[in-house]
């Protein structure tokens, strides 16, 4: 039961014309073993009814954290030290923990981050949305299970009956992304905290997602704050950007005023580094002699089925990977792109042997590798390395970043101690990331800093093969390009192979000599970037360059501030 004072001012004759969500002088600071670390400093923000506000900034500007300040969601080394936000009638900054769980959930809905870390893994799908809506009341025991395969259906969630009797170990990272989002939407709350709830999906199911929110904005008059580093999302779905740099708001309001005329410095950096919003190729990638260009991978016929939980009509298969035949040529990247669950992360753990194929063949450097056991898979290990897509869940929490990088170089007993950490110094120099980030743990840097030192551990071996599972779908435009940067200039210097895994059709087109599109396990089309992008032959590939964000623009906000400046 909400008390009264906890009710919808709407209800009461309020004027809707004023903010839902108003941040005044908000400050935030984590301590740290180095002392205290200011993360947010004196941030003003307003968020409108039937409105959606996009933050975007690098990772580490503290737009994550803002968000998680609203709702007080965050860690316990976070402090609140000023400021107020004032949700409606009330300051979300003093309120008790017991007024605050009738907020959270019913009124606010958040959609995390990352869903490996945010989803129950011994609880089915199905039920973490049904505990959702018989906490606030809006579902029996009896009637929860139905009520949340129809949540799960509004989220996007293909075949929704199925998945809710899943576990999320058994989703695709974009189907657990939206599980998230069906959760944060169960309870139709006045505002819904996005952060970055589409990074981990591919651009039709992406456009699924936004569709939907949007429909919520327009609809009901829900409020969305959207945290995000893909401006294109930015651009197409949001009426207002605040941007943000260091802690600071350094440009705000209309999203067209922005993108049409930046007034700072950072936000036109931003800009110039989003692929989806820029419309020429920054990188192109570097042409390989014919002699060079000899197969390291064949993968022919592969075929690859699971198992699915058992139904009335008996039990049931999926084949995630169908008849798929391709070629990596040394030095090059090969792109494989698709929709999430189109099989593309399962073939590459199949050519990385770390899943075993139900048929086919896999060559790797000429030698049949397809049921390789012991010292063979050792050797494979060695020369092709993974770059996993989520850094949350790829780190060990227990190392430092240093242990984390020598780790392989250890594992094959390569060097010694002080050969292992200077080569760690060099690879985090080469990723951005300062040489005193070798002494602390994951934990302690964002998702974005964690990214980068799992594509230097990757790197630690000089491999021949580099899967890159999804590689710069966590970080932020401008560290981005640095990691394409950096990915082709080792190609350039190194002769190294990619199979580039992602959903970002503007990444893969400046990265990728050649593009396979994927769809429920089987290659539908492929061919180099130009051609595929220009002149696409299959439905399904263009129905993918169209969902590529950056294209659209958003209907202008009304006009609820006299000016544009540092804050909304």
């Amino acid at each position: 039961m909400v008390p009264a004072a906890m009710t919808d001012e709407r209800e009461n004759g309020d004027d809707v014309t004023t903010p839902l969500l108003e941040l005044r002088g908000l400050s935030v600071s984590y301590r740290t073993r180095g002392g205290t670390i200011p993360a947010v400093r004196g941030v003003d923000l307003d968020v409108w009814p039937g409105q959606v506000t996009a933050v975007v900034g690098e990772s580490g500007s503290g737009k994550s954290t803002t968000a998680h300040a609203i709702t007080r969601l965050l860690p316990t080394n976070g402090r609140i030290d000023a400021g107020t936000v004032r949700f409606g009638r009330h300051d979300l900054v003093a309120l008790s923990e017991a007024e605050l769980r009738t907020v959270r959930g019913a009124r606010i809905g958040l959609v995390p981050q990352d869903p490996t870390v945010s989803l129950n893994p011994v609880k089915r799908i199905g039920d973490q949305v049904a505990e959702v809506l018989r906490i606030h009341g809006l579902a029996t025991r009896r009637s929860a299970p139905a009520k949340a395969v129809a949540v799960l259906d509004r989220a996007g969630l293909p075949d929704a009956a199925l998945r809710a009797r899943q576990y999320p170990h058994e989703l695709s990272g974009g189907m657990r992304q939206r599980a998230l989002i069906a959760i944060a939407i169960a309870a139709q709350p006045e505002l819904i905290i996005a952060d970055e709830p589409t990074s981990a999906l591919d651009v039709t199911v992406q456009r699924v997602i936004l569709d939907h929110l949007q429909r919520l904005t327009e609809e009901s008059g829900t409020a969305v704050l959207l945290v995000t580093h893909d401006l294109g999302v930015a651009a197409d779905r949001a009426q207002r950007l605040v941007v943000m740099s260091q802690g600071k708001v350094v440009e705000a309001g209309p999203t067209r005023d922005i993108l049409a005329d930046p007034q700072d410095d950072y936000t036109r950096h931003l800009l110039a580094s989003a692929p989806s919003l820029t419309t020429t190729r920054p990188r192109t990638p570097v042409s390989i002699p014919e002699a060079q260009t000899a197969p390291l991978v064949e993968v022919r016929n592969l075929v690859k089925e699971f198992r699915l939980p058992r139904t009335e009509d008996g039990p049931r298969t999926l084949r995630a990977v169908d008849d798929v035949s391709l070629t990596l040529h040394r030095g090059q990247t090969l792109a494989l792109v698709g929709e999430s669950g189109s099989g593309k992360s399962t073939t590459a753990r199949l050519v990385l042997r770390l899943a075993d194929a139900t048929a086919g063949q896999i060559l790797f450097d000429g030698t049949d590798v397809t049921t390789a056991r012991g010292a063979q898979t050792r050797q494979l290990r060695r020369r092709a390395q993974l770059v996993y897509q989520n850094p949350y869940a790829s780190l060990d929490p227990r190392y430092s970043i240093g242990e984390v990088i020598t780790e392989p170089l250890r594992a094959f007993k390569v060097g010694d101690r002080a050969s292992r950490l200077a080569r760690a110094r060099e690879l985090l120099d080469r990723v951005a990331l300062p040489s005193a980030t070798l002494e602390r743990r994951p934990a302690e840097l964002s998702g974005g800093q964690r990214q980068r030192v799992a594509i230097a551990r990757a790197l630690a071996l000089s491999p021949d093969l580099v899967v890159c599972d999804e590689p710069v779908s966590a970080l932020d435009v401008s560290v981005q390009a640095q990691v394409l940067d950096l990915l082709a200039e080792l190609q350039a210097d190194t002769g190294v192979t990619y199979l580039f895994i992602s959903h970002d059709l503007a990444v893969v087109r400046q990265i990728a000599h050649q593009v396979a599109v994927m769809r429920t396990g089987r290659v539908v089309e492929t061919g180099p970037p130009e051609e595929l992008f220009t002149r696409p032959r299959h439905e399904y590939t263009r129905e993918l360059l169209a969902a590529i964000p950056g294209g659209r623009v958003p209907s202008p906000a009304p006009e609820t501030t006299t000016s544009r400046g540092a804050a909304s």
